[in-house]
């Protein structure tokens, strides 16, 4: 396969996720952020930690891809390189 030391694989298609188990790299950032705090202070904790997996599931496969991410954005939590900020009415390029 790899010829070269040190090299890592390139994925067959350029548009495929990166998964871990069933979960693709979004849902597992919210996974393991829901699943600490329920381990932390449990009780109704893992109420919220079911709960949160699942509408994020279900409101995922209504959006388009990188929905995370954009939401992050639009919170301004993130800055994304090269776009203006989201509340900029006007901008010129």
């Amino acid at each position: 396969m790899n010829t070269y030391k040190n090299q890592k694989p390139f994925p067959q298609y350029l548009s495929k996720p990166i998964q871990v188990l069933w979960f693709e790299l979004d849902e597992l950032i919210i996974f393991i952020f829901t699943l600490t705090f329920a381990l932390i202070y449990g009780g109704f904790m893992w109420v919220i930690f079911i709960a949160m997996q699942w509408s994020y599931t279900r409101t995922k496969r209504k959006h388009a891809r990188g929905f995370l991410k954009h939401i992050l954005y639009m919170l301004g939590l993130i800055e994304m390189k090269g776009y203006p900020e989201y509340f900029e009415k006007e901008f010129h390029e």
